[in-house]
C-alpha cells in the first residue's frame, strides 16, 4: 500500500512541476505589447555616461538626447518611460530576460545585433572615429601601430574593429584593444598618457571635446569606418511594440520635434529621415 501511494505521488508531482516552472518562466514567444501597455510604463536599460544620448548631469538627474526622444515617445503612446541603468555589454541579455523593454542609448544597428533584437525605425547619423591627443602625432589609422587603443566593451566600435581588422586593428598594439565599461574611463586614460587613441562615436566625442577646457589638445581621426545609424532595439517577438514606436518616430520626425531635439545637443540636424 505504502509502495502504491509512493507511486501516486511521483505522478502527481511529474505532472504539477512542469506547470509550476512554467509559471515562472518568461514566454519568449508572445508580443508584450497587451502587457506593457497594460502596465503603463516601459523600462528602457541605458548607459548612463553615453554623452549626449543619455547620461547624468551634476545634480544626478538623466539627460541627453534619447532622453528627450524616449519621453516624447512615451506621450504618443500614453506610456511612463522608466530608465534602468546596466551593463552594455549584458544590454541583450537583460532584454531576452525581461529586465528591460528596450535598449535605447545611441544603439547603432548592425548585423550582428540584428541576429538577437528587433530594430525600431532608424533615426540618427552617427560614426565611429579615433580620437587621440594632439601631442601623440597621430593623424591617420596607420600611426597607432604599436600603439595602445582604448575601445568600450560591447560597444559598436568594438564590432566594427573586429569586422574590419585592416582598418585599425591589425596596427595597433597586440593587435587587441584595451576595454573599458563606458567612455569616461577610457578618456581618463586617454589624457593620462595610458593609451594612444580611442576608438568612439562621433557624437560622443563631439561632446565630450567641446565641453574641455582645452579643446585644441585633441585630434579626431575620420578613418575608413562606415557611417553607422541608431535606433530603438526590442525583443524579435515585440512586433506590436515596434509598430507603436515606429509610428510615434514617423510623427514625431513629421512635427520637427526630434530635429529640435538634435539641435538641443548637437547643434545641428543630425536626424535621418523617418518615414
Amino acid at each position: 500500500m505504502k509502495k502504491m501511494r509512493r507511486v501516486g505521488l511521483w505522478f502527481v508531482l511529474l505532472l504539477v512541476l512542469p506547470v509550476l516552472a512554467s509559471c515562472g518562466r518568461v514566454n519568449n514567444q508572445v508580443d508584450s505589447w497587451p502587457q506593457l501597455q497594460k502596465r503603463g510604463r516601459l523600462i528602457i536599460g541605458l548607459d548612463d555616461s553615453f554623452v549626449p544620448m543619455g547620461f547624468r548631469a551634476k545634480n544626478g538627474q538623466l539627460r541627453g538626447f534619447d532622453i528627450d526622444l524616449a519621453n516624447a515617445v512615451g506621450k504618443k503612446l500614453h506610456m511612463k518611460m522608466d530608465f534602468q541603468t546596466i551593463d552594455w555589454n549584458m544590454k541583450e541579455t537583460e532584454l531576452k530576460n525581461h529586465t528591460i523593454d528596450l535598449i535605447w542609448n545611441g544603439y547603432t544597428v548592425n548585423p550582428d545585433r540584428a541576429k538577437k533584437v528587433l530594430f525600431s525605425k532608424t533615426y540618427l547619423n552617427n560614426r565611429q572615429i579615433l580620437v587621440s591627443l594632439k601631442k601623440n602625432k597621430i593623424e591617420k589609422f596607420v600611426d597607432m601601430k604599436g600603439k595602445y587603443l582604448g575601445a568600450q566593451n560591447g560597444s559598436s566600435g568594438q564590432s566594427d574593429l573586429n569586422g574590419q581588422p585592416k582598418l585599425l586593428k591589425q596596427y595597433i598594439k597586440n593587435q587587441d584593444p584595451i576595454l573599458y565599461d563606458n567612455f569616461n574611463e577610457a578618456f581618463i586614460d586617454l589624457n593620462a598618457g595610458r593609451i594612444n587613441g580611442l576608438l568612439i562615436d562621433r557624437v560622443y566625442a563631439d561632446y565630450y571635446i567641446a565641453h574641455q577646457k582645452d579643446r585644441s589638445l585633441y585630434r579626431k581621426i575620420p578613418g575608413e569606418f562606415s557611417d553607422e545609424h541608431f535606433a530603438v532595439g526590442m525583443r524579435k517577438k515585440d512586433k506590436l511594440l515596434k509598430k507603436h514606436l515606429d509610428k510615434a518616430l514617423v510623427e514625431l520626425y513629421q512635427d520637427g520635434t526630434i530635429k529640435r531635439i538634435s539641435e538641443k545637443w548637437f547643434g545641428q540636424d543630425d536626424t535621418v529621415p523617418i518615414k
